[in-house]
């Protein structure tokens, strides 16, 4: 093969590659992107409905000024109920900020300490839990304590747990998935002990 011949070939494998890698780009994303802003809150509602979305709501609370609701979209497509700006909606696993800055507040003021560990708090789970002795608070909240996900559980979603009982004995005298501290997995029981550690102190046990 030439030397010219081999430029060819690479010529057409890149044009090739850069054809096919546009069918990959985001093209939702980048119209949002690049279309300016409308200049009312509800306007830029509309218009995130107007690339994809169902139903959106909008609070916002400053200092001085009442509260102020915006929704768009629908609250119900099927039923064709519009979206509702006083809707409820579940949050999941956004509670784990809140039970991160709840956790701040109680070593902030002496109650918990990010040191210490699942012996320490919950002694009862020392032997049940692989490296109870060395997973501190402070791996849990980061996700590196290698404890296993009680809802990996085979069939867990076709019937939760309700109660912490029922969820840690999914887990217990499991086998840790990695040292405390060595990698990184998000993991539900890492907060499901967090908020019994945060229950006992402040007495809701």
């Amino acid at each position: 093969m030439t030397k010219k011949r081999g430029k060819q070939i690479f010529r057409i494998v890149l044009l090739l590659g850069s054809a096919i890698s546009l069918y990959f780009v985001p093209w939702l994303l980048v119209k949002a992107w690049i279309l300016p802003l409308p200049d009312t809150v509800q306007g830029q509602l509309e218009q995130a409905i107007d690339h994809g979305f169902d139903g959106m709501i909008v609070y916002i609370d400053q200092a001085g000024q009442p509260p102020e609701y915006y929704a768009a979209g629908w609250h119900n497509r099927d039923l064709k109920i519009p979206a509702k700006p006083d809707a409820l909606f579940k949050i999941a696993s956004i509670s784990k900020l809140y039970d991160a800055v709840a956790v701040t507040k109680l070593v902030s003021d002496g109650r918990l300490s990010l040191d210490k560990t699942i012996a320490d708090y919950l002694p009862e789970l020392v032997g049940r839990i692989e490296n109870a002795e060395k997973i501190t608070l402070r791996l849990m909240i980061q996700h590196r304590s290698g404890i296993p996900n009680f809802t990996d559980a085979p069939d867990f979603w076709a019937a939760p747990t309700k109660t912490f009982e029922e969820s840690i004995a999914l887990i217990l005298d499991k086998p840790a998935n990695f040292e405390p501290g060595e990698d990184y997995e998000y993991c539900n029981t890492n907060y499901l002990l967090i908020n019994k550690i945060m229950d006992d102190e402040l007495g809701y046990s």
